[in-house]
């Protein structure tokens, strides 16, 4: 089995940054890819080997590709439509962390193997701060061969992974489940902020009740401590959630399977994108309730 040294991170977001960031404390030859020349700038200063917009010119170089991009799209216009998948060494892994459907994971597994590239299904979760900290979640699905090869990245980027079994497609589905709870958690915070500024309870002060008592959850602490900064800059964006919960409802149409508290969050977060705040922070979606008054940062 080949040691891996060279990584290519396709995809230098506030999660992918994080990846490429924690590859190169673990002392990997980190390639870093995305079209944002200031993010390859960055990952630069932090001593990455290269940085560039494709990573077709060092395929030969790379023992290991993690892809952390928006959706499946995405990852087949960096696979397939650059020519990387092609370019690669035969049996170089690819371990794609975005979230995206399990048939849509299923379809890029076989895609690569015309190539003889086998695929780790590996969403991550955890947030800007732990993928900076190396400490991200992954639940991923494959052959076990590829996670043994893929074990050094692994332990670079993350503080707990679930393999959940050989098949592609199961890592995504338990992300999509993932997402249908952290969508409905931002949802409902932002619900009960809005009824707060509604009646006149200091939104600060409705933030630490709640973060000191039963109601909280993470994504109530983390979302909503934006709302009452009045601080909408994205690191997750509204699209996102438009995105993923309607992965959820897919996946829930093939289950025959209902959603009434996810359906509903994902009508929140489309009426937050048509109104103009599709690409603010996900904490946004509580600018679709009339009547109150936010806080603004100034």
């Amino acid at each position: 089995m080949s040691i891996i040294q060279s990584v290519a991170v396709i995809g230098l977001g506030s999660m992918g940054m994080g990846v490429a960031k924690s590859c190169l404390r673990a002392e990997f030859d980190v390639y870093g890819i995305d079209i944002n020349p200031q993010a390859l700038e960055t990952l630069t200063t932090c001593g990455a080997k290269a940085t560039a917009t494709s990573a077709v010119p060092f395929a030969k170089a790379l023992d290991a590709v993690v892809i952390v991009v928006v959706n499946a799209q995405q990852v087949r216009t960096v696979l397939f439509d650059s020519g990387l998948a092609a370019a690669l060494k035969p049996n170089t892994p690819v371990m794609v962390c975005a979230t995206i459907s399990a048939e849509d994971a299923k379809a890029i597994a076989a895609e690569l193997a015309v190539y003889a590239l086998p695929m780790l299904d590996a969403p991550i979760s955890g947030g800007a701060a732990k993928a900076e900290a190396g400490e991200l979640t992954v639940m991923a699905s494959g052959p076990q061969s590829v996670f043994a090869r893929l074990e050094p990245v692994l332990s670079a980027v993350a503080g707990q992974v679930y393999p959940v079994g050989d098949a592609i497609g199961m890592g995504s589905t338990v992300k999509i489940i993932h997402q249908l709870l952290a969508g409905v958690h931002i949802a409902a915070g932002a619900e009960a902020m809005a009824m707060a500024a509604r009646a006149n309870i200091p939104l600060d002060l409705m933030y630490d009740v709640v973060t000191h008592a039963a109601g909280n959850s993470w994504m109530f602490e983390n979302r909503m401590k934006h709302v009452v900064d009045g601080d909408y800059s994205p690191t997750s964006m509204v699209d996102i959630f438009v995105k993923d919960l309607g992965l959820v409802a897919e996946t829930a149409k093939s289950l025959h399977f209902p959603l009434p508290l996810a359906s509903t969050a994902l009508n929140m977060f489309t009426t937050a994108s048509n109104a103009g705040y599709g690409k603010e922070d996900d904490s946004a979606v509580i600018k679709i309730f009339p009547g109150i008054t936010l806080p603004n940062k100034e």
